[in-house]
Order: C-alpha cells, then structure tokens, then sequence
C-alpha cells in the first residue's frame, strides 16, 4: 500500500511523448546539411528527425519550431532529451534566437506503460459485461477498455494472462487510476494465479 492506504502498482514505462515550442523559424533542409543525426525528407514527412543519446531520444522538428520528442520513459529523460536537441542546433545554427536549454516548456501528451495483474481473465465474459470495451479476438488478441467517459482518458489493452498496457495517460497518477478502476471492473472475471 501506498500513502494514505492506496495501493502501488507495478507498471513500467515503455514510451513517453512530450510537445514543447522553440517559438522561432527553423530552415530544416540547412538543420539537415549542418547536423550528421538529422534526417530530413520533406516528400516523406514534413518534420526533420533528431536522434540523441544520453538520454536515447528521437526528435520530430517542425519548421514552426514545434518538437515532439519521444522515446524515453522518464519525465527527466524528456527534459534532458529536449535540452539536448535545442544545445545540438543552437551549436549548428547560432543564428536561431532559441530559448534557454534548461527552460524549455514541455508537456506530455502520453504515456506509454506495460503491466502485469497476475491473474486469468475470461475476456469474453469481461467483454460482454462492459460496456466501455471492445473485443473482436480474430482481429486482435486483447480486450480494448476505455478507462472513463472522456476521449482524453486512458485506454487499457488487456491481454487474457493479465498482462496489460495502457495508453493515453498524461502521468504516472493517471497510469496508478486507471490500473485501479480495471482491477474493479475485473472482479468476477479473473482467476488468480
């Protein structure tokens, strides 16, 4: 149990994607030509594609100056890896009036995690129970449950050996709710192991 009596689960990010804003103009095909860890090809996608490391990151920039950064697994990671980005082109093109490194806004649009219940579950009988899931078996092998009423909140896929993923979430308290509301929609479905 957590503080105050809840419960902590056992999850673990897979992948996190952050949006931040340099607010400034950026000529991506120079990006391109003055930066190795770029790739830019504007017949295939209209952003350039920035690869770091430490922490392993990828980086989509838009000539507006908007990133979408994606591939770590820790808020932390996020503001490393952005901070990363703007000192690589700040270095590559001093000429772009970019905002400080370190002060960089971002926000998360989602999270990524993998968890496991330990338990069997009847996802036909969960399926037909619910009226906020999806399961179509010859399609895909989970059942698909939208966590709440709102297109904003997160999506749990639910596998029948427990294991689960969910989609969707702006934080790691949001992960813990919806793990939390799926355990109470599973009772009666499951069977521990």
């Amino acid at each position: 149990m957590g503080e105050g009596g809840k419960k902590k689960y056992n999850y673990r990010i897979e992948n996190i994607v952050a949006y931040a804003n340099l607010n400034t103009d950026i000529d991506l095909f120079n990006l391109a030509l003055s930066m190795e860890n770029v790739e830019y090809e504007p017949e295939q996608f209209p952003g350039a594609i920035l690869r770091v490391n430490n922490p392993k990151a990828t980086l989509l920039i838009f000539k507006n100056g908007k990133v979408i950064c994606t591939g770590t697994r820790t808020e932390k990671d996020v503001r490393e890896a952005i901070k990363r980005a703007v000192e690589e082109i700040r270095k590559a093109m001093p000429e772009l009036k970019l905002p400080d490194p370190d002060k960089v806004p971002f926000e998360i649009e989602n999270i990524v995690a993998s968890a496991s219940l330990d338990v069997d579950v009847d996802l036909y009988a969960l399926a037909e129970a619910l009226e906020n899931a999806e399961y179509e078996p010859e399609q895909f092998p989970g059942v698909i449950i939208h966590i709440g009423e709102n297109d904003g909140n997160p999506t749990i896929l639910l596998f029948k050996n427990g294991k689960l993923i969910c989609a969707g979430a702006k934080s790691e308290k949001e992960i813990e709710e919806a793990i939390a509301k799926l355990e109470k929609m599973l009772e009666g479905f499951v069977r521990k192991r």
